[in-house]
């Protein structure tokens, strides 16, 4: 089993910056694509950013420009960089995990979330 555990969530202003960390353990040698994953208040869960074990990324309309998916595969840890922090980016974030290496499909393991809260 693989097991997901996100930090570096918290309260910012708009216009703020927070990185989110991902830390990976467990049966992690079949991992490729990770990805981080929102769901904000009365909306549902969508795909924010996706990358590759080789390091091919791609993320969602409404964050392009503004958040950077990396990972560090010696650390087995997943980051979002988030910079220029909307009220519309406040949600819960999930990091996510799959050994398919297609980014914007299904994901097999889960997080249990970190809050972000980008004020007015």
């Amino acid at each position: 089993q693989v097991q997901l555990v996100e930090s570096g969530g918290g309260l910012v202003q708009a216009g703020g910056s927070l990185r989110l960390s991902c830390a990976a353990s467990g049966s992690i040698f079949n991992i490729n694509a990770m990805a981080w994953f929102r769901q904000g208040p009365g909306k549902e869960r969508v795909l924010v950013a996706a990358i590759s074990r080789g390091g091919s990324t791609d993320y969602a309309d409404s964050v392009k420009g503004r958040f950077t998916i990396s990972r560090d595969n010696a650390k087995n840890t997943l980051y979002l960089q988030m910079n220029s922090l909307k009220p519309e980016d406040t949600a819960m974030y999930y990091c996510a995990a799959t050994p398919n290496h297609r980014l914007w499909g299904r994901y097999d393991y889960w997080g249990q979330g970190t809050q972000v809260t980008v004020s007015s």
